[in-house]
């Protein structure tokens, strides 16, 4: 009797993750049509996915099915589910989160047990990428998003500050001559911010070989998604105040996030292309002229 394919197998325990965990799934992606803040979930499936199917050369035999390591995984999957349905009285925040930590475990779980230890470490990017798919706790949210206020509260002040605005900030509070406003929580774009963090994370893995390099991006881009925030308050009640008022209820307050998202973007391209310049040249060593050389007598 000849063994199923790891590639049959892997289908297999996938469609029996989508049979038994179907509601998490549409929960999860109604959630993110629904809500800005989690509008992120839509990428993450089809990113992962592009990943694994661009470096599909990988997933060349042989395999070594790590069955003890895959089936810890998968029974770790189960026991989530299982307490989270059945044994803790979890709000369904949580809950969803619980659950879909579930899904995301049993589908790593499921690419171990089928392709082994190997091939899972060339894929280690993509596979632990989906952990950006587990929903954030509504508690932990609203804590994130309180920091994002009063970060673009502190950003936009030290703008109005910079070009000799005077201004007056009293926590997510801000007073300028003939405007006060608040950086609401509407107004932490915290949806452009996680969308940042996450391309930057994709095109540091793309871009850049090293660790601390791509770990640098990554980081460099939870306090640019700040500024760049503080940067939009700062430009619409300047332009509000000193051109129009109708910038301050026009297609730029609600609609012109795009634009400084781009302009953060553009900030974290600029420093993928420095990082990606000093890894090739750390890569290349010195040049033939620069190095010294044993002339014998």
């Amino acid at each position: 009797m000849t063994r199923m394919s790891p590639f049959r197998m892997f289908a297999l325990l996938f469609a029996a993750s989508l049979v038994f965990c179907w509601q998490p799934l549409f929960k999860t992606f109604a959630l993110a049509l629904r809500t800005d803040e989690y509008t992120h979930l839509l990428l993450i499936v089809p990113i992962s996915a592009s990943l694994i199917f661009s470096e599909r050369a990988l997933l060349t035999p042989p395999f070594k099915p790590a069955v003890g390591l895959g089936s810890v995984l998968l029974v770790i999957a189960i026991l989530i589910v299982a307490y989270t349905r059945w044994i803790a009285a979890l709000q369904s925040d949580t809950q969803l989160s619980a659950s879909m930590l579930a899904v995301v475990t049993w589908w790593i779980g499921s690419f171990v047990l089928c392709f082994g230890t190997r091939i899972a470490r060339l894929f280690l990017f993509p596979l632990c990428f989906l952990f950006w798919l587990i929903p954030i706790p509504a508690p932990v949210l609203d804590r994130i998003i309180a920091l994002w206020q009063h970060g673009s509260a502190i950003a936009a002040s030290f703008l109005f500050s910079a070009f000799a605005v005077p201004v007056t900030q009293n926590g997510i509070m801000l007073s300028i001559p003939g405007l006060s406003l608040e950086v609401a929580q509407e107004c932490s774009s915290l949806r452009s911010s996680l969308m940042l963090v996450v391309t930057s994370m994709v095109l540091a893995h793309l871009f850049l070989r090293s660790f601390w390099r791509k770990t640098a991006v990554v980081l460099a881009a939870i306090p640019l998604s700040i500024a760049k925030n503080g940067l939009r308050i700062f430009t619409i009640a300047m332009l509000g105040t000193r051109v129009d008022p109708g910038f301050l209820h026009g297609d730029l307050h609600r609609r012109g996030g795009i634009v400084f998202f781009l302009s953060a973007l553009f900030v974290v391209l600029l420093l993928l292309w420095l990082l990606h310049r000093s890894e090739n040249r750390f890569s290349e060593g010195p040049s033939p002229a620069q190095t010294p050389t044993n002339i014998s007598r």
